[in-house]
């Protein structure tokens, strides 16, 4: 790195002053070795949320188109998804031209996760999150069937995840959904809500406690905004949150009762 070098030398001839010249100087040079004059850092804030917003959209055309076609109804829960995120109208007009694009037979997605792993890849919530998207897009109308799961496995290995990771992860936010809105009328319900947190009847309370903690740290938005995730794409990731609380919540009472 030119700046360390440079900041070696200018300690040697001129002193402390020197050593901050050298690293300004030399950050200057290893910025345009990097990325060319007037080149863009792929790890700023900004070109990370373009990135993410691209990924996502572009995987969900993927996604609808997963079984040969696009429905009515994988549009209609596509433009609610919009909707829901409260995107702007650039953003909006945006999403729609990107899934379009992956919802194209011979789009290559293989290329998409490519270029945000090597912009995004760095920081493990934003792989995770954009899986936790593109589950509840594939679950909006009530279940994942099996070209869409096999999609979203191999998308999951791209990102690192194997078969067993992948699968806690989808089993996770399936169950998740079923606190949407505070409903709890499941038979299943405090079962459901175990598999909501990741964890299961049988963990200790500290565990549990931990585990919460996790999930809501990784959708705490100010946490996300600040990772690459774009401001109104937010909504989806409160609502996740919303539904942990309403499951953990469940989990504390019947802990307190019994």
């Amino acid at each position: 790195m030119f700046k360390f070098l440079s900041a070696l030398i200018g300690y040697y001839y001129f002193g402390i002053s020197g050593a901050f010249i050298g690293y300004f100087l030399g950050s200057i040079i290893d910025r345009y070795s990097a990325y060319g004059f007037g080149g863009v850092n792929p790890l700023s804030g900004n070109y990370r949320k373009e990135i993410f917003l691209e990924t996502v959209f572009i995987l969900m055309g993927k996604l609808a188109k997963a079984d040969g076609r696009i429905s009515e109804d994988e549009v209609n829960h596509v433009e609610q998804f919009i909707t829901k995120s409260r995107m702007s109208v650039e953003h909006r007009q945006k999403a729609i031209t990107l899934f379009k694009q992956g919802s194209a037979t011979e789009f290559d997605y293989e290329s998409c996760l490519k270029k945000f792993i090597d912009v995004c890849g760095q920081t493990h919530n934003l792989k995770q999150m954009l899986l936790v998207y593109l589950i509840v897009m594939a679950s909006s109308d009530g279940r994942v069937d099996s070209t869409e799961e096999r999609l979203l496995a191999d998308i999951a290995l791209h990102l690192g995840y194997n078969q067993i990771a992948f699968k806690q992860l989808l089993d996770m936010v399936l169950n998740q959904s079923h606190f949407a809105g505070g409903q709890v009328v499941s038979a299943t319900v405090l079962e459901d809500a175990y598999r909501a947190i990741g964890v299961s009847k049988d963990s200790n309370d500290q565990d549990i406690k931990r585990a919460y903690r996790k999930l809501m740290s990784q959708y705490h938005p100010d946490k996300l905004i600040g990772q690459g995730v774009p401001e109104d794409m937010i909504t989806v990731a409160t609502q996740q949150s919303q539904e942990v609380q309403v499951a953990y919540d469940l989990i504390t009472k019947s802990r307190k009762s019994s």
